[in-house]
């Protein structure tokens, strides 16, 4: 999971409800409203709030940003009946791309679970989107050894509870070497984030993640960025350049990341987003991969 250091909000930013005919979608806005929109979607139990060190120097690059919960995570509805298929997520990103937007696209940028999302979107709901950032993510399901771990996880929520599920997921996140934080607001936000999913939201994303197919790759597809931390360790690297080789897309190593860029390198993530979206890629400092397509 993707773990903030701090939870203060940089100046100008704001949290907000986006009102849908999807539902109501929470949000982390920043930026002038006027300028260029860029929405950040989250992955496997996360929420905006990872992307909390983006939003100043995403904004300070001269873009309008809003980052959300994605259905049932977090401080977003979920409930009896929500739609958790791939399409389903992909529909409601349309749906707050219009509430920000109008009628123009918006630069669209998924981190790992949100990255598949925003390639449903580019599938499903092309007119909406103008460029796309891949961060961490990969062309379909997570490989097999942690595919068996989230189906395991899928199963258990129905029967043991997010507050157990909490603490066999902390538990099995130790034996792997993950620390909890020392500041106790952001361990307490964990948990309350963590406990806070619909279940069966969660149980969803997991199954997806696990089962999901390679998405196809659109014959003319929005300008694409395919970019993860040197030690990402979710999707395999050499799956993501694929993916970057298939989508024509622009790939860029990020320095003294893991799969958490945002978190790790929040200025040089922001540096190599903002050039991509203003037409160009910023220098990762990796001069063998950045900037090939």
């Amino acid at each position: 999971m993707s773990t903030p250091l701090s939870l203060r909000l940089p100046a100008g930013a704001s949290t907000a409800t986006l009102a849908t005919p999807r539902g109501d979608f929470a949000a982390l806005q920043v930026g002038d409203p006027a300028d260029t929109p860029l929405l950040l979607l989250p992955g496997f139990t996360g929420s905006k709030e990872d992307f909390l060190a983006l939003l100043a120097p995403l904004a300070d690059a001269g873009f309008a940003v809003t980052a959300i919960d994605l259905r049932g995570q977090y401080q977003t509805p979920g409930g009896p009946g929500a739609d958790y298929s791939l399409a389903g997520f992909a529909a409601d990103v349309a749906a707050v791309a219009a509430s920000i937007a109008g009628t123009g696209p918006v630069h669209l940028l998924g981190h790992s679970f949100g990255g598949l999302v925003a390639q449903q979107v580019v599938a499903d709901h092309p007119e909406v989107v103008a460029s796309l950032t891949l961060l961490c993510s990969g062309p379909g399901a997570l490989p097999d050894e942690q595919g068996a771990l989230l189906r395991q996880l899928a199963g258990l929520l129905p029967a043991v509870g997010m507050e157990q599920a909490w603490r066999l997921k902390s538990d099995a996140d130790r034996a792997r070497g993950w620390q909890p934080p020392t500041d106790p607001d952001v361990a307490a936000f964990l948990h309350d984030r963590f406990v806070g999913n619909d279940p069966a939201g969660l149980a969803g994303i997991a199954l997806l993640l696990a089962d999901c197919p390679d998405l196809p790759v659109p014959l003319d597809g929005p300008p694409t960025l395919v970019a993860y931390g040197a030690r990402d360790d979710a999707w395999p690297l050499q799956r993501q350049q694929a993916m970057a080789r298939a989508r024509g897309a622009d790939l860029v190593v990020i320095p003294d990341a893991g799969h958490s860029p945002g978190v790790d390198a929040p200025e040089a993530t922001a540096a190599v987003v903002s050039a991509f979206v203003a037409g160009g890629v910023a220098d990762s400092g990796d001069g063998d991969l950045a900037g090939t397509g």
